[in-house]
């Protein structure tokens, strides 16, 4: 049911400017926040002269430089918590297939009406921790040599539909609403070109896409689940366009005023007005009207509720029980000397350097006996003799490891003891108290990483929950699924079912495989808390058994 939501007066803002600092901002969009109240004088035209206008005419380039950040963190930090904006990693539940498809929220509204106000404010009140911001100045066309100079001398149509690429943004919007990975687009607004770095983004529960065109292609309006429209007066958007492009472009106002007559209300009124008619809720005032925000996120918190997006551990525990080990695990061999070493580090008793010294010593057998199932060529090479020996070599680029925080990460110092000048990449993945979800915190992967062999490391695998999410922002990252070796000290049977059965190509290696897990999802018999007994810590009680050695 479409609806208009008013307030019956204009609120003050009760949030500091420091509440809410984005980190990543979608250049292009103005951020309100830096600017008061229309009713304080600052959005008045007196206020905007107070600020050096250039008396000439200028024609120097816009100068906001990217359509996002490639460096600061995708965060939106509030003074209560921090909530991760570029989405996380889509993975399987216990039948191979995905979740349900993403909630899109669709922000439309005319230059500077504060839509990425709107929208931050909505993703603090919405209160969950993956979200997904999609701007549309990331998908500006890359303009020719002549669009370039008009766009130099303020001629050239930003705010027209033939300024967007709306096939590849279509196509970026379907995924991401399918739960996949994307790469977006970073436009450069000084060249008006794309640069050759992209953006990776994973979908998320909520997708929140904002551009003053966001309602006027079928196609895009056929993905929003939700259309809202901000509704701002047109003397306050040109107040707040004329200072963001003085104080911040180092534009003059003559040039600024032109084009705004010329291009950016002729294409308000043509393009953007008019879709008024297809939104959900209009709000007006944009961010200060806390009456539409509330209704706006009361209707998404009962469409989560009804997807019901959450993962279900214990299912994952019984999915295989019974059933044989997958052909693609290999248990190294268990001999005394193997056996031995096992029994000094399950011990509780043993000591931590006692730990730490036969842990190391498997995780060199471990790696070595890995490296047997890399692909090998034959090759010819002379003996200092001068005698033709007939070898074997890598079939391929290289290797690269990449371990899992924390307690993975121990197994990085075997790994460079054996493969020479190897690469190395580390992925942190915590457990969220309230959904029970493994989430995608940090990420470090080296360059041109889908050419690699990668050997993804992490001491002990029980569900098998971060090794899922782990092997799938590898694939994300266009590794061969068949190039990855997934190798630890110690899994169990369930752990092993899970990742071989969502992926069947991943090669498992380890030295020994439990039987059961106990309900805290502990391996048992075990080996403990690898992380807390190589460290010498206590787990932090939000951190996967996976980065401490307990892989839930």
């Amino acid at each position: 049911m479409r609806f208009r939501a008013f307030a019956a007066q204009n609120m003050a803002m009760t949030m500091s400017q420091n509440d809410v600092q984005v980190q990543q901002k979608e250049e292009g969009e103005e951020d309100e926040q830096s600017m008061s109240r229309s009713d304080s004088g600052e959005d008045s035209l007196d206020g905007l002269m107070k600020h050096r206008c250039p008396l000439t005419p200028s024609l120097s380039p816009r100068k906001r430089t990217t359509s996002q950040s490639k460096t600061e963190p995708p965060l939106l930090r509030t003074n209560k918590r921090t909530i991760y904006t570029a989405g996380r990693p889509p993975w399987y539940n216990v039948t191979g297939t995905t979740f349900k498809e993403a909630f899109v929220i669709g922000l439309c509204g005319g230059s500077a009406s504060g839509k990425t106000t709107v929208a931050n404010k909505i993703i603090e009140a919405l209160d969950v921790p993956w979200v997904v911001l999609l701007s549309m100045d990331s998908f500006y066309k890359v303009l020719s040599k002549e669009e370039q100079e008009l766009a130099a001398k303020n001629e050239y149509n930003f705010d027209h539909p033939d300024a967007f690429d709306f096939e590849l943004l279509v196509t970026v919007l379907r995924k991401l609403k399918k739960g996949k990975s994307i790469k977006v687009p970073v436009y450069d607004f000084t060249s008006h070109n794309r640069r050759k770095e992209w953006k990776t983004v994973y979908g998320a529960n909520v997708v929140i896409f904002e551009g003053i065109l966001a309602f006027a292609n079928k196609e895009l309006l056929k993905l929003l689940d939700m259309k809202v429209f901000v509704d701002t007066d047109s003397d306050i958007r040109l107040v707040r366009r004329l200072k963001r492009d003085i104080t911040d472009r180092g534009r003059d106002i003559a040039g600024v005023i032109k084009q705004y007559n010329k291009f950016v209300k002729p294409a308000f009124e043509q393009y953007i007005e008019p879709t008024v008619q297809v939104a959900d809720i209009v709000v007006p005032r944009g961010g200060e009207n806390f009456v539409a925000l509330d209704l706006i996120v009361q209707h998404v918190h009962s469409q989560l509720e009804k997807r019901k997006l959450r993962w279900d551990i214990s299912a994952l525990a019984s999915a295989h029980q019974g059933q044989p080990l997958p052909k693609t695990l290999s248990v190294m061999e268990s001999t005394p000397q193997v056996r031995g070493m096992h029994t000094i580090i399950r011990n509780k008793e043993t000591s931590r350097d006692e730990f730490i010294f036969y842990s190391k010593r498997l995780m060199r057998l471990l790696i070595e006996h890995a490296l047997s199932f890399l692909p090998l060529k034959p090759v010819s090479v002379e003996t200092p003799q001068g005698t033709v020996y007939e070898g074997k070599r890598l079939s391929g680029k290289r290797i690269t490891g990449v371990s899992i925080l924390r307690a993975g990460e121990t197994m990085e110092q075997a790994l460079m003891a054996v493969c020479k000048d190897i690469r190395l990449g580390k992925i942190l993945i915590q457990t969220n108290h309230d959904t029970g979800e493994p989430e995608l915190h940090y990420l470090r992967l080296p360059k041109d990483i889908s050419e690699d062999y990668v050997i993804l490391m992490d001491s002990t695998v029980s569900t098998g929950a971060a090794a899922l999410m782990a092997v799938r922002v590898l694939l994300d990252h266009d590794v061969q699924e068949d190039k990855i070796f997934l190798l630890s000290l110690l899994m169990a049977e369930m752990g092993v079912h899970s990742v071989a059965y969502a992926f069947p190509r991943v090669r498992i290696i380890t030295t020994a495989v439990d039987k059961n897990v106990n309900d805290e999802f502990h391996i048992i018999p075990g080996i403990g808390n690898f992380g807390d007994r190589y460290f010498g810590t206590d787990a932090p009680s939000d951190w996967y058994e996976s980065d401490d050695g307990m892989d839930y």
